[in-house]
């Protein structure tokens, strides 16, 4: 910006100088014929500086235009968007020529922001890539962090299926007339496959197509079986640490998070005995979120959705999976639907999504199964993704 006004100003300054000098040469041109080879060389300079210099200033600009025009192959945009009233934490990356994908983190409460640009860095260059950090979450959550994460702040701020969906609608609005998009492709995992049937279902018009990885179906009616299923392997591992966990916690529903937390942790325990893990270098935070202030709100904001997420009685909080039950409510689809399935997924498995895949009525359906793989990423889940969004956008 400095440098453009500086052209400009310097620009003008030299042609009311040359002004200046030829209103001068035209006088002594009258009045003193003898002084006319001084003036006319120093009229010359001048002209000859003047047209050094715009050529010199033309080619600057030039110059500017070609970086420019070299950046429109390449969009990056780290921002806060006001969604539904609140400040909400969105990236942009890659080329603006190519189609979006939309991604729903899991958790809730678990950005995939701060990893993208490993996971997803090499798809930047054939397609745009969006991390939103959903409403309780990440970044979203910092922008309005309470300075403590207390009881009276759980209870005073609920967070509900519908209103997280609600802002991933409004989102993908904002994004396709945003990027001139008809259509964006929409992916959801884990708890975010909460959100993306229900985004596909009402708002058809916005996607070309919905993948589901680690798809949710109905979190009550899995529990009393996955409680059952884990506490047989851990028998059959002879591993009393955990059958003392499940002992202590009791079946499922769980009153409070706590005890539904450490139910997850034996789950984790688990899968991870049985799949191949995602390596250790995909967790390494960019450094825009590698700072104390964006670690706690992380933290905290994963605390905060979690509770909300499964309820807690003593604190006073609902839990949002009492009203999920897709199998009920999200059948039909007027857009392609593809499920992702690990094999030895507890958390959400393979049975209850088959079953939930085979009841689903949609213009085309693909159900992919991955051995080795339990709830989360590994190579393979990433692989696919990579095959997928190609496929779809081909």
């Amino acid at each position: 910006m400095y440098s453009n006004s500086y052209n400009f100003v310097t620009k003008k300054t030299f042609c009311v100088y040359l002004q200046i000098i030829n209103q001068t040469f035209m006088k002594k041109l009258m009045t003193s014929g003898s002084k006319i080879s001084r003036f006319s060389k120093i009229f010359q300079i001048a002209l000859l500086f003047l047209i050094t210099f715009s050529t010199k200033s033309q080619s600057q600009k030039n110059s500017q235009s070609i970086e420019i025009n070299a950046k429109k192959d390449r969009i990056e945009e780290e921002r806060f968007i006001t969604i539904n009233g609140i400040e909400q934490w969105v990236t942009i990356k890659g080329n603006p020529s190519k189609p979006a994908i939309l991604f729903l983190h899991g958790g809730p409460g678990s950005p995939i922001s701060p990893y993208s640009h490993i996971l997803y860095g090499p798809l930047e260059k054939d397609f745009i890539i969006i991390q939103w950090d959903q409403r309780g979450a990440g970044k979203t959550f910092g922008r309005i962090a309470p300075p403590e994460l207390s009881p009276e702040y759980l209870k005073a701020n609920p967070l509900t299926v519908d209103q997280i969906s609600n802002d991933g609608i409004a989102l993908t609005e904002y994004l396709a007339k945003y990027l001139g998009k008809q259509k964006i492709t929409l992916f959801g995992t884990s708890w975010g496959s909460v959100l993306g049937v229900r985004m596909a279902s009402k708002r058809p018009d916005l996607f070309n197509a919905y993948v589901g990885h680690s798809q949710v179906v109905n979190e009550t009616d899995n529990e009393g079986k996955t409680y059952q299923k884990i506490t047989d392997m851990a028998q059959k591992a002879n591993d009393q640490q955990s059958l003392e966990i499940l002992k202590t916690i009791g079946t499922p529903p769980y009153s409070q998070a706590r005890n539904t937390g450490k139910f997850y942790r034996v789950i984790k325990k688990y899968e991870r005995k049985n799949s191949i893990p995602a390596p250790d270098s995909w967790f390494v935070l960019a450094p825009a979120y590698n700072n104390d202030t964006d670690i706690k709100n992380s933290a905290d904001g994963d605390d905060y959705s979690f509770v909300n997420f499964v309820g807690d009685s003593k604190l006073g909080v609902k839990p949002m999976t009492a009203n999920i039950d897709n199998l009920r409510d999200y059948t039909e689809f007027k857009i392609p639907i593809y499920f992702i399935q690990g094999e030895e997924d507890i958390l959400t498995p393979a049975e209850s999504t088959k079953a939930y895949f085979e009841k689903i009525k949609a213009p085309s359906k693909k159900y992919i199964p991955l051995a080795k793989t339990a709830h989360g990423f590994n190579q393979a889940v990433l692989d696919t993704q990579y095959k997928l969004f190609r496929e779809i956008n081909n």
